[in-house]
Parts: C-alpha cells; structure tokens; sequence
C-alpha cells in the first residue's frame, strides 16, 4: 500500500497572539527552508486573531474552527468565506474540546466540514473516544457513528480534500498517548470506513491522523504504523524546536 504524504497540524488552541506568532512563523520559515520540499505537509493553527501573521509562509495555516453560515446576525462567528479570505487552507472542525466545551454535535461539524469545502478549505474532522467508552468496548462503534454523521451527504472530488484525526479523548493533554497498535486499530478501522463510503481508490488516500499528547519521542512508533499518516500535535507544537524535531523525524523516514 502506498502511503499518503505525511501531514503534521500544530494545533496552537488559545495561545501565541499576532506578535508571539509572526515571530514564531519567521523562525519556522527559515528554518523549513533546510527541509527537502514534498516530504511532508505542515499545517499551524493559531487562534483566529493571528491567522493573518503566518500566511504564505512557506507552511499552511488552519483555522481552529469556523461557522458554517456565510453571513448573518451570528456574533463572534467566522465563516469559511472569511478564513478563505484570509488564505486559510485547512480548518479543525469537531476537536474534542470543542465538543466538551461549546457544545460541538457531530451535526454542527457536518454542517461546518460541507461549509468549507464549498469554499475550497480542507476541513481536519476529528473524532475519538472517551475513556469510558474505550473501558466498555465500544470504541468502534462510537468513531464509527461520528465519522457516518460528520460525512453525512458530503462527497469529495480529491482524497486531499478532507483529513480525519484520531484524537482519543483520554489521551488529549494528559500525557497519555495510545500505544502504537491502539492507534494503528482504530486507523484501519477509520481507514475501511473510508474506502467504504468514498470507494477503495479515493479512501485508501485520505489522510488520517493520530492527535492526543504526541511529542518528539513517540512520533516514531506512530509513524510505523501502515494507516497512520502524520499527527494533529497540540502542546508541543508551541515549541519550536521540538515542532520541528517532530517534523525532521518524519522528513528522514521518508527519504
């Protein structure tokens, strides 16, 4: 099986405003410059306010969220026009927090993942589940009916269309990451779900990703694993250096 080229999203939550980010994304631009060019994608995602400091900086920008109206009395909403206005390229939608905190349904993430890619955005559909859900077996099954209803009646014309991370909820910010076959399960199960509902051709290159307390040393165990193709990476991502560790792990594997 040929692997879909890796992809790494840094995932900024609510931190770095404009200034801290401009300057993250100039010394993350100069130092991409060693990097061989087509290894690996690389994604950032800031807050909304600190979009506008890291576009065409040699890596891509992603939105933490969005709404999916284009327009209307919808206060403190962005809508997919906008970030495209602003050279978004990727956009999270469903992250678990948004979930446990605001309310996200995977009916909102549906709405939000059809919104932009009418607007050519690539929607980053997380799923994953609790650590209760995983105790009581049902860890299939929940992913399962997360990605039927996020994916409801949305087609795609290229497998780089779309990314899905697994994101378990026990592992985002705790410290704890599934071990590797943990991972490599549920992402064949992701991955068969995939050829199954978008067909072998165009399922098979849909890039999945792994989220949930990844860092520089167990990016490589991850990355081992036949239907893992990158991470949605939060804490360490805010750190440079070990970003950029994580990235020249993966540049050198794919050599």
């Amino acid at each position: 099986m040929v692997k879909p080229r890796p992809l790494i999203a840094g995932n900024w939550k609510l931190n770095k405003g404009p200034a801290e980010a401009r300057a993250f994304g100039d010394a993350l631009a100069a130092r991409l410059g060693g990097i061989p060019g087509g290894k690996v994608d690389i994604v950032v995602a800031p807050p909304f306010v600190s979009l506008p400091a890291l576009t065409a900086r040699g890596f891509f920008t992603g939105a933490q969220d969005v709404y999916w109206e284009d327009k209307g009395a919808f206060t403190g909403e962005v809508s997919a026009a906008m970030l495209r206005e602003l050279g978004v390229e990727y956009c999270i939608v469903g992250h678990s927090e948004r979930r446990q905190f605001f309310g996200e349904t995977d009916r909102t993430v549906n709405l939000k993942a059809a919104s932009l890619l009418a607007k050519g955005i690539r929607p980053v559909l997380c799923v994953g589940e609790r650590a209760e859900e995983r105790k009581a077996g049902i860890m299939f099954n929940v992913v399962q009916f997360q990605l039927n209803a996020g994916l409801f009646d949305i087609g795609i014309k290229d497998p780089g269309d779309i990314v899905i991370a697994y994101e378990p909820v026990w592992a985002i910010g705790t410290g704890n990451v599934a071990t590797p076959q943990q991972a490599e399960d549920m992402h064949e199960e992701i991955r068969r779900f995939l050829e199954k509902r978008f067909g072998v051709d165009t399922g098979c290159r849909i890039r999945i990703l792994y989220g949930g307390s990844v860092n520089e040393n167990n990016i490589e165990g991850l990355m081992d694993m036949d239907h893992i193709n990158g991470a949605l990476i939060g804490g360490v991502s805010l750190d440079l250096d070990k970003f950029l560790s994580i990235i020249n792990l993966i540049v050198k594997r794919e050599k």
